[in-house]
């Protein structure tokens, strides 16, 4: 998986990053220059950080970072200058996700198992039932639905993750509102799941498809943004690989936006129309005892 591996930053990244950074430069000298030329000179204001830090009942709050630095003036501690620290005024405490689960949603299930599927009955009109919660993603894994996918080296881990949190929202919402209508919850995961997988191998095709023609799109993007960002350089320069992507985007996503409904919809009958599977045996049951007596499953009974 992508994570904990060291990667040469390639040529091209590196160039591509020194332009960014050779672009933003004249643009952050202007933001100072303006901010300076507005600002009073030779003015200290202390900071107020009572509303910041107000301590809890019961606890001594943080001592106040001004009177902090009189009072060890006073004492002739040679107290270096910054001394504040921004408090942490909303912590966030959450469950303790590994490193190789590609996820952030806290309350997340294990994929359910499929040794049982209810038959498709009883639907009627949408009411208002409890959210569905999202499926957690196996480790160092893409999962879009019942499809689950590597993830690659190149991807960086929080794109992975927000890749994985919209997949497994927008399965969860599906399956909420299937279960909205009255279906049960074992189809309405088969359901849910099935659509967005199929969905996703649908779009990967259609960008299959549609790639020679992204990449002639992508040339040509490309080459329009550098002659309109040429005359700005070096901040027009960013408008290359704007164009490029643009460009590749314009001719991509059609194809893989029709393949993806067209999964969709594959998906989602393959589903409604998979046969039901029962969650056992059926129970046996007795008839009473007698000459006549049969025993369920023996429908000729049981002769001497």
């Amino acid at each position: 998986m992508g994570t904990g591996k060291h990667r040469a930053v390639s040529p091209r990244r590196t160039k591509m990053g020194s332009m960014v950074v050779a672009g933003a430069v004249p643009v952050v000298l202007t933001l100072v220059g303006t901010g300076g030329a507005n600002a009073e000179p030779d003015r200290y204001i202390p900071v107020n950080r009572s509303e910041h830090l107000t301590p809890v009942a019961g606890e001594a709050g943080p001592a106040d970072p001004v009177d902090a630095g009189e009072a060890a003036r006073a004492d002739g501690d040679s107290t270096q200058w910054p001394t504040a620290e921004a408090p942490n005024v909303r912590p966030y405490h959450g469950v303790r996700i590994p490193d190789d689960i590609l996820s952030s949603l806290q309350w997340a299930r294990t994929a359910p198992k499929n040794e049982y599927l209810a038959p498709v009955e009883s639907l009627h009109a949408p009411v208002p039932v409890a959210p569905v919660p999202p499926i957690a993603p196996p480790p160092g894994a893409l999962r879009f639905g019942d499809v689950q996918v590597e993830s690659p080296d190149w991807l960086p881990r929080e794109q992975a993750v927000q890749l994985n949190d919209a997949s497994a929202t927008t399965e969860a919402n599906l399956a909420t509102f299937l279960d909205s209508v009255g279906m049960e919850r074992t189809r309405s995961d088969r359901v849910a799941g099935q659509t967005l997988g199929a969905a996703a191998l649908g779009a990967a095709a259609g960008a299959t498809v549609a790639a020679p023609f992204a990449v002639i799109g992508a040339g040509v993007g490309g080459a329009m943004g550098l002659a309109i960002g040429m005359p700005f350089a070096p901040i027009g320069l960013a408008a290359a690989p704007l164009g490029a992507a643009y460009g590749f985007a314009l001719m991509a996503a059609p194809l893989a936006g029709i393949g993806a409904g067209i999964g969709a919809g594959i998906g989602a009958a393959a589903a409604l129309g998979a046969p039901p599977r029962a969650a056992g045996p059926a129970p046996e049951v007795f008839a009473p005892a007698g000459p006549d007596a049969t025993v369920a499953g023996d429908p000729a009974g049981s002769a001497e």
